[in-house]
């Protein structure tokens, strides 16, 4: 655990500045922080360990989202520490230091982005730029008690952002509010064609997707099914299991399924076949990329990334063919359940942020877990924001809303439209005096 002025956020303090300061401009006055894995002109990038700084040289040009962020009239103040090769979901570095969460210090902050994430929940600047493949923006905001945005796949540009796996990496952000949040993707989202923001008709709340929350499931299901019932009417809201649906709806998950309808902890087997070829496809995309650095340099990888780098590079592809039309089939389920007018509202994460250190046994059992929600979006390609509900039992409690592949403003207007509801029935149905929004 990193501490300190800065809670061990950054790897490197600099200030880069607009091109033209002035107050008209939609980012004025705002600060902001940069993962180091985007590029910046003359400046090594990082990836999160010091044999790639070591072996690589300063990047040639700038990543056009941070030139877009600059242009748009905000500040940057440095780039921000980040798990290595982007390969984790829990935030903690063995070389740079773990940064401080600050919501629950004794507890991990969330990856790959987590210095970003703790930047922002910190107070130290008001948004962050991140990464998200398979988690890397949800989790540690989820992890952080702040807003995080995945946005659709392809929908904003990678260009000079180190690759993890092209297939679903995604650029997002982060903010501890929707109204800074909304200001930095009007500036990174594209205009839409037609610029009208439909009004939600209907809400899946899936029953299946948060009994893997264990003892926060009812109380969570609840707040969320009453918020979007007194917001949006009792019509709207749609209990119908997920996993079901999947399983009815993607015929290629029947080949794959045998394998975890036995798992003793709480799962959906139907999310854990989307998880798991989403990680042989991510998998696959990370050997293509990084293989020959990794065996030509042989770099000091810390614990538990090691051995899932050494495991993606020496795996084999397995049925690609399958996967891939697996993924086709459930993008094409999901839009037809979702559809251009409805949210799909789920945990983020499968519990509280595991605790520093934690056995790397029960480590690895929560995140085949949390891969079993995260995938949902990430298989998918669609946009995901995970929304802050409050600190439960001195841990940070969120849950996420999920729209169609390139409704990222139809996604962001209806969290405008629910959070305040969504604030009022979360402390009516928290008691507990450490509860707090």
């Amino acid at each position: 655990m990193a501490m300190g002025g800065d809670y061990g956020a950054f790897m490197e303090k600099f200030e880069l500045l607009p091109p033209q300061s002035q107050q008209h401009l939609p980012l004025h006055g705002l600060t902001f922080a940069i993962k180091d894995i985007f590029d910046i002109s003359g400046r090594v990038t990082g990836f999160g360990n010091p044999d790639w700084a070591r072996t690589h040289a300063p990047a040639g040009a700038t990543s056009p989202v941070v030139l877009a962020t600059l242009a748009a009239g905000a500040i940057s103040i440095g780039k921000t520490v980040m798990d290595e090769m982007a390969y984790s979901i829990n935030g903690e570095n063995a070389h740079y230091g773990t940064p401080t969460n600050p919501c629950a210090p004794d507890r991990v902050p969330g990856g790959s982005s987590s210095g970003s994430a703790v930047a922002v929940g910190a107070k130290l600047v008001d948004f962050a730029l991140g990464t998200d493949t398979g988690g890397s923006v949800r989790v540690p905001a989820a992890y952080c008690g702040i807003f995080g945005l995945r946005p659709s796949h392809g929908l904003v540009s990678t260009e000079n952002v180190i690759p993890m796996s092209q297939m679903f990496d995604t650029v997002g952000w982060f903010a501890r509010d929707l109204s800074t949040l909304s200001r930095v993707s009007n500036v990174l989202l594209p205009l839409p064609a037609d610029n009208t923001i439909k009004r939600p008709t209907h809400f899946k709340i899936p029953k299946d997707c948060f009994e893997i929350l264990g003892s926060l499931n009812d109380q969570t299901y609840q707040i969320l099914n009453a918020s979007v019932a007194k917001r949006f009417g009792n019509d709207a809201v749609d209990n119908r299991n997920l996993g079901e649906f999947v399983s009815s709806n993607v015929p290629t998950v029947g080949k794959f399924i045998s394998d975890f309808s036995r798992s003793e902890a709480p799962s959906v087997p139907a999310l854990s076949v989307i998880s798991y070829v989403m990680r042989c496809l991510q998998r696959s995309e990370f050997k293509a990329n990084h293989a020959e650095w990794v065996n030509t340099v042989r770099p000091n990888l810390g614990p538990g990334i090691r051995e899932r780098v050494y495991e993606a590079i020496a795996s084999e592809d397995g049925p690609m063919e399958d996967f891939h039309v697996l993924k086709t089939e459930f993008k094409l389920a999901l839009s037809a359940l979702i559809k251009d007018d409805g949210i799909l509202v789920i945990p983020t994460v499968p519990g509280s942020p595991p605790k520093l250190r934690m056995e790397a046994v029960a480590l690895e059992n929560f995140r085949a877990r949390a891969f079993s929600l995260l995938s949902i979006a990430g298989l998918s390609g669609f946009c995901q924001l995970s929304i802050p509900l409050g600190v439960r039992g001195g841990v940070p409690v969120s849950v996420s809303l999920v729209a169609c592949h390139g409704a990222d403003r139809f996604l962001l207007s209806v969290a405008q439209e629910l959070y305040e509801t969504l604030k009022e029935e979360t402390k009516k149905g928290w008691s507990s005096p450490d509860s707090s929004l």
